[in-house]
């Protein structure tokens, strides 16, 4: 493991009333004492935060007026001894005052690389330190619980708590095959494999039960809007949106690219897209914005299909009710405040029992119920983060999901009659799949991807 000092800036690129540098490692509080004109940083206690200036080590010039608070290991974030520098918001004077920690000795940090060292040093597992990043990329605040709580180690106590099952069932095999002469050691039965890898694969399926509601609170659903041109499809996503994203106007045609924007609804993030009005055109630009509909279309988690009220469902209507069959979808009919031209019973035999919700959008009626039908579509109404341990990586969904199909064949194998050796292997794979969740068997070029997603400075 690296026991180099790493330096970073931590906050977001920009203008701001502050702007950090952090520093990581053996040498992070002697590298910041040299700079440092202010009370001798070397002395000082830990988790304490001094005024002072930094002064340019070349030129013997005022650098920057900062704050600097000192963390010493272990109680810190990555067990070793952290150093942060608070600057003044801006770019020249923060990276002024990283060129200098790196012209001291400091490495500039890889992205990830203050989280990993967390991990590295056992002050986080696996799963703890991909959910500081789902926390930070969190849209919702239901999607904040959900990261907290996996940071917290929620999830990491269940996974441990189920490996521990399983390495406790498969000793108990080891002993019976090593050492079959000794009669007061439980025998390891077929029944008693049975019943352990049952119940450890019921825990992992509730948590799959959930992992599609989790998935979406770390994601968003992928929504896209849909219709024929002028139905209101922009009107529907800046209501959503509540700030005008998209451009609204009477001449069919407008929106002639793809629109994405994060919404919020009833805690549901939504990764909204406003389409192009699929149609046929001659128009190419518009063209091309209707094939990338149909694209985003085959894409989307969720499909609202705005129909006018004013006007009856035409042949286009009709074949968007083709194209989106299979899928999930909420029609709305938009625009009630006119006359009614459209069939509404011809409307419900074509969306099949998907749920339909009338909407006046210019003045403001029917939102409360779409966002109902959202939020019951996917969550059955309501958004539970309080007592569910949500699994919301696709990693560790899909780690689950083999974790239970080699329990699965450890079952099957019993029932067969294989002896338990065999058994043992398909549990001790089960055992290995969750332990890849929280980073016990990970590989060390796993961990290397996954931490190369964070930003850097984190």
């Amino acid at each position: 493991m690296d026991t180099d000092t790493i330096a970073a800036i931590s906050t977001p690129v920009g203008e701001g009333a502050i702007a950090i540098v952090r520093l990581s490692g053996p040498e992070a509080i002697p590298l910041a004492s040299d700079v440092f004109e202010g009370k001798s940083l070397k002395e000082a206690d830990s988790h304490t935060i001094h005024y002072g200036k930094v002064i340019d080590p070349e030129t013997k010039e005022l650098a920057e007026e900062v704050m600097v608070s000192v963390m010493r290991a272990p109680k810190t974030f990555t067990r070793e001894d952290i150093v942060e520098i608070n600057c003044h918001g801006g770019l020249v004077s923060v990276n002024r005052v990283l060129e200098i920690m790196l012209a001291k000795g400091a490495r500039l940090a890889e992205p990830g690389e203050f989280t990993k060292r967390a991990f590295l040093n056992g002050r986080i597992d696996l799963s703890q330190a991909e959910a500081v990043m789902d926390l930070i990329r969190a849209k919702t605040d239901k999607a904040m619980n959900v990261a907290l709580k996996q940071m917290d180690g929620r999830l990491s106590k269940l996974i441990q708590t189920l490996r521990q099952e399983l390495l406790e069932t498969v000793a108990h095999v080891e002993v019976n095959i090593d050492y079959p002469e000794y009669d007061d050691v439980e025998e390891m039965s077929h029944t008693l494999m049975e019943e352990k890898t049952k119940e450890v694969g019921e825990e992992i399926e509730k948590l799959l039960e959930v992992a599609a509601q989790g998935k979406i609170l770390r994601e968003g659903l992928a929504t896209a809007i849909i219709g024929r041109p002028n139905v209101g499809k922009s009107s529907l996503m800046n209501t959503l949106v509540q700030e005008n994203k998209a451009i609204v106007t009477e001449v069919p045609g407008t929106t002639r690219d793809i629109i994405e924007e994060y919404v919020n609804v009833r805690g549901v993030p939504l990764r909204l897209v406003d389409t192009a009005g699929i149609r046929e055109t001659e128009d190419i630009v518009e063209r091309i914005g209707v094939d990338r509909s149909r694209q985003v279309l085959k894409e989307s988690d969720l499909i609202l299909f705005v129909l006018n009220y004013n006007e009856a469902l035409s042949e286009e209507d009709k074949k968007l009710f083709e194209a989106v069959q299979g899928l999930e979808y909420i029609v709305i009919i938009n625009k009630t405040d006119l006359e009614q031209k459209l069939d509404l019973e011809e409307v419900r035999k074509f969306a099949e029992g998907k749920p339909v919700v009338t909407t006046s959008l210019i003045e403001e009626q029917g939102v409360d119920q779409l966002e109902q039908a959202i939020a019951n579509t996917f969550f059955s109404g309501e958004v539970d983060t309080g007592d569910l341990t949500y699994v919301s990586n696709v990693r560790h969904i899909q780690l689950l999901k083999q974790a239970k199909q080699a329990l699965d064949d450890a079952r099957e194998a019993i029932e067969l009659g294989m002896p338990m050796d065999i058994v043992q292997i398909d549990v001790t794979r089960s055992w290995e799949f969750m332990g890849e969740i929280i980073g016990d068997t990970a590989s060390d070029s796993l961990i290397d991807q996954l931490f190369s997603q964070f930003c850097l400075g984190k």
